[in-house]
This record gives C-alpha cells, sequence and structure tokens, in this order.
C-alpha cells in the first residue's frame, strides 16, 4: 500500500494560501490636471525666506498650513533670520567695495575675502532652509512664470525665480491633501498683461484702439496682438498634454486625464483705464466660457483670485475689477461652477505696515522675514501667498464636489 507522504500543517498552509488569486491592483486613476493663469502676482514674487513666518504665525489654521509646507521635523532649519542678518552684512561689504569706499590694495584684498567667506555661510544656510522645504511626491507643476520655465515635483521654486513663489504652492500641496489623484499643475503667467487687452479671449470681439493708438505707426501691431497671452496659455498647455508622461510620472495613458479645474489670479493692470476695468465683467464672462470651449469640458469648475492689493476691505470694494471679478464669478448662467476667493483678508499687514513708515529699509533683517517686495506684490510675502493658494484650493474642491 502506498504511503502519503507527511507534509508540516505549516507547509500546507503557506501552499494553500499561494495558490490562492491574488488580490486585484487599485486600478490608476485620471490624471487631474488644473490650470493656473495671471498676471505678476500669479507668477510669483515671494522670496522663500518669508515662508516660515507661517510657523509663527498667529492667524487661525496657518500653522496646520506649515505642516503641508515643511518636511516632518524641518521646523528649526526652516527659521532664516541667521541667513538674513549675514546676507545683510554681505551686501554691505559688497555695495562698499563697488562704491570703491574700500581703498588700498591689501584692504581691498580682504574685504574680498571676507565677501566669500559670508557669501559662503549664506549659500550653506540657505540650502538647509530650501533643503527644509517639502517636496511633493504625488503633485506635479510645469510652469511659466514670466522668464523663468520649470517642470518637476512641486516645491518652492515655481515663482519669478528659483528664489520665489506664487500660489501655486499652496494650492498644489493643499490639493495634494484632498484630492485621492495624481495632480499636474500647468501655470502660464505674464507680469504687466490685462484682460482687456493681453489676455482678451476671442468672443470678447476686436480690441477697439485708442484714438492715439489708431492714429499711431503701431495700429496693426497693436491689433494684431490684442488676446496674444490667451493664446500663449494655450499654446503651453497643448504642448503638455502632448506628453504628459513627460510631465508626470504617475501619468498612465490607459486611464486618462481630466482637466478637472482653471485658477485666474490677475487685474492689476486693467485698473487704470476706463474701458479696461469697465468691461472686466464682460470679458471674464466671455474667458470662462472660451477657455471651456477651447478643452470641451463646459462646466470646467473656475476660481477667480479677486484683486485685493488694496489691503483693505474698504479698498477692495471700491476697486472696479475687484468688483468685476466678483460679479463675473456671481453671473446665474454659472451658478455652482465659478467662484470668487477674496485675497485681501491674507494680505502681509506687518510687512504692509513697515513700508509704509520706512522703517523696511532700516531693519531689513525683520523685514525680510516678513516681505520681500512692494504692496503691488502682496509685500511679496510667502505667508500671503501659501494661505491664498490652500483658499484656492479649497474653494476648487468645493466647485467640484457639486459636479
Amino acid at each position: 500500500m502506498s504511503r502519503v507522504p507527511f507534509v508540516p500543517w505549516c507547509v500546507a498552509l503557506l501552499v494553500s494560501l499561494g495558490s490562492e488569486p491574488s488580490a486585484a491592483a487599485e486600478p490608476p486613476k485620471k490624471l487631474q490636471i488644473y490650470i493656473m493663469a495671471g498676471q505678476s502676482n500669479m507668477v510669483g514674487h515671494a522670496q522663500y525666506p518669508t515662508i516660515p513666518a507661517l510657523l509663527t504665525a498667529e492667524e487661525p489654521g496657518v500653522k496646520q498650513l506649515a505642516k503641508l509646507i515643511f518636511k516632518d521635523g524641518a521646523i528649526a532649519p526652516g527659521d532664516p533670520r541667521d541667513m538674513l542678518e549675514v546676507r545683510v552684512k554681505r551686501d554691505a561689504l559688497d555695495g562698499d567695495l563697488r562704491a570703491k569706499k574700500i581703498t588700498g590694495d591689501a584692504k581691498i584684498a580682504a574685504a574680498q575675502a571676507e565677501l566669500k567667506e559670508l557669501q559662503a555661510k549664506v549659500d550653506a544656510r540657505a540650502k538647509k532652509i530650501k533643503d527644509a522645504f517639502a517636496i511633493s511626491k504625488r503633485v506635479y507643476i510645469t510652469s511659466i512664470a514670466d522668464g523663468h520655465k520649470r517642470s518637476g515635483p512641486l516645491t518652492v521654486g515655481y515663482g519669478a525665480s528659483p528664489e520665489k513663489i506664487g500660489p501655486e504652492l499652496g494650492f498644489g500641496l493643499a490639493l495634494e491633501q484632498k484630492v485621492d489623484a495624481p495632480i499636474l499643475l500647468i501655470k502660464t503667467s505674464w507680469g504687466g498683461k490685462s484682460l482687456h487687452y493681453d489676455f482678451r479671449p476671442p468672443s470678447a470681439g476686436p480690441y477697439e484702439l485708442s484714438k492715439a493708438q489708431a492714429d499711431g505707426k503701431d495700429a496693426q501691431k497693436i491689433k494684431d496682438n490684442a488676446g496674444l497671452n490667451y493664446r500663449l496659455m494655450n499654446e503651453a498647455v497643448r504642448d503638455v498634454l502632448k506628453d504628459l508622461k513627460k510631465h508626470h510620472p504617475e501619468y498612465d495613458a490607459g486611464a486618462g486625464y481630466e482637466i478637472a479645474g482653471f485658477v485666474w489670479f490677475q487685474g492689476f493692470n486693467d485698473q487704470f483705464d476706463p474701458a479696461f476695468h469697465g468691461n472686466y465683467k464682460t470679458n471674464m464672462i466671455a474667458f470662462v466660457k472660451d477657455v471651456r470651449n477651447e478643452y470641451k469640458v463646459p462646466n470646467l469648475p473656475f476660481v477667480i483670485g479677486v484683486l485685493g492689493t488694496g489691503a483693505t476691505k474698504e479698498e477692495v470694494d471700491k476697486n472696479p475689477v475687484s468688483l468685476g471679478q466678483r460679479a463675473a464669478a456671481a453671473a446665474p448662467e454659472f451658478k455652482g461652477t465659478v467662484a470668487s476667493v477674496e485675497s485681501y483678508p491674507f494680505y502681509a499687514l506687518d510687512a504692509l505696515a513697515m513700508w509704509k513708515d520706512g522703517t523696511w529699509s532700516k531693519k531689513p533683517v525683520e523685514f525680510s522675514q516678513i516681505g520681500s517686495d512692494r504692496p503691488y506684490h502682496y509685500m511679496g510675502s510667502g505667508k500671503f501667498f501659501v494661505r491664498l493658494g490652500d483658499a484656492l484650493a479649497t474653494e476648487m474642491v468645493e466647485l467640484r464636489k457639486k459636479q
């Protein structure tokens, strides 16, 4: 009689388990694409040393945002004060050398050596601060910010230079917490551009030249360039869509992609001409409709950042551009698909106060921790841009829930 070989129970169990079909892998998700466009405040002029102000902010919820922006345990390396103090010494010494206030070969050589040492200290400290910022694993960005063009995982440095940010950082990192899918931001932004002329949408009709323009030698060129940035914006987006794998490593052609939302932050250059600000509402409505037609998404969620460089509610409420932006978002035909987000509540009033009383130049270290630019750039405040980006993301998610 044949004998059945003895198999230890543990081995039998492993064989049994191994023979079961493995659980199906989670199917890939559609790539979620968000387009961001506008002028200089979409470009972004907040220097990175102003971002750690999030860590000491008193406003409700701001310290929670810091957890998105900084890597775990990286709070201490994020403090920029010591670097800024060295940078002030460096700049003063460099200024003295350039102005030839230091004379004599030996003294000049000593000053140049000291300058090199100071620069090395600034570079080393700056690297530690930059290393403290989070780098997203799921949100990627392809950005045109004036002449600064860059693609990669979202982190600090997609503003007007590798040292700066705009609203994209807070927007993308906040979305990452709210959206369970790979995300790609496509940012197209150029400073000093109007909606009425530069971003003029096709359905707004031909641009009407002023008498001075019509009588000038460049009349035809002015006509031809109307809407140029609207066209450049769409060309840039189309170029990215041609090769999505290049711009986001998690893109799966089988799952495809979705144009999931559009963020608009602009308005400063439309303030100064009645024809520009008087037509802002109608131009904005035309812009939304044309963008939706361009990408064949009839109810594309659209968030408009309301111009808030007036800094206070009273001033912003008098601005015809801000009023036009609010009115366009509230148009009945856009109900539940377009929203406006106020920017003035996030204005860096502490930096503005230093600007107005002149102490920004007398206390450069203190000012550089909270501001890095002028009032029309929201003081170049990293805290402002991160908070605004978060607010834009929150509103975008609310619109998408209504789809």
